[in-house]
């Protein structure tokens, strides 16, 4: 098979094709905490800002905090002016909400610092991908996994995350997410920009990366050339003692 060259754009990917995959974890979320008018949140590694969007919609206040320079500045371009989204987290956590959706377990220093400082009660979530039996991505991400030489992709902790970050247990669910693409290039650069590819690019190359996920993928591609790939991601709702 030949690869599909595509340029390699990650956040812009990741804000026009990926993270709309994750809509209905944000939205199910927001639901069950009642997130409105007047509730505060803020998002960590709020990426390039729709959850953040979303949030906004609902009347709520919201801020967002990420690493990555250029999902900032993507984030900064989509929101209202008055929405503060930085590089490096509050000193201070005003805030009802705490969101996490694109957990990882590095993620841990910067959620500990963060709910060390917050009030009491405040509501943290964490979400990640729920059981591999479920997660039709599975056998594709474990592509990046080999490229790199490294173990298959973990199932981040989220219960081990809340235990480190001195947070409590309130409750989990479950939120069902497709990942449909209109066609196999589209979900290359969506796949590829979620982060998950990033060290198999760095040991081998862009080219051949793409060329084995675009192998991966073959069994999820329809007649029509769309990709479908079902998956569950599962969220845990903590709050600060």
């Amino acid at each position: 098979m030949t690869p599909t060259l595509v340029p390699h754009h990650p956040a812009r990917d990741w804000a026009e094709i990926q993270e709309r995959m994750l809509a209905p974890l944000y939205e199910a979320v927001y639901d069950r905490l009642g997130v409105g008018a007047g509730t505060r949140v803020l998002g960590l590694r709020c990426g390039s800002g729709l959850a953040l969007l979303m949030a906004a919609a609902r009347g709520a206040r919201v801020a967002g905090v990420d690493r990555d320079h250029a999902r900032v500045e993507l984030a900064r371009e989509r929101l209202p002016e008055d929405v503060t989204v930085t590089e490096e987290p509050p000193e201070g956590v005003p805030y009802d909400v705490v969101t996490a959706f694109h957990t990882t377990d590095g993620i841990l220093p910067e959620l500990a610092a963060l709910t060390r400082t917050a009030q009491s009660g405040t509501v943290v979530v964490l979400a990640g991908w729920g059981p591999p039996e479920r997660c039709a991505s599975e056998p594709v991400l474990r592509v990046g996994a080999r490229l790199a030489d490294r173990r298959p992709p973990l199932r981040t902790d989220l219960d081990g995350l809340v235990a480190g970050a001195g947070l409590r247990v309130d409750g989990s669910g479950r939120v069902s997410c497709p990942f449909g693409y209109a066609n196999e290039g589209s979900a290359v650069r969506g796949l590829l920009s979620t982060g998950a590819f990033d060290e198999a690019v760095r040991a081998t190359e862009l080219a051949q990366v793409e060329k084995e996920i675009e192998e991966a993928l073959a069994p999820y591609v329809r007649g029509d050339g769309t990709v479908w790939m079902p998956n569950v991601f599962r969220y845990v709702v903590a709050r600060v003692p």
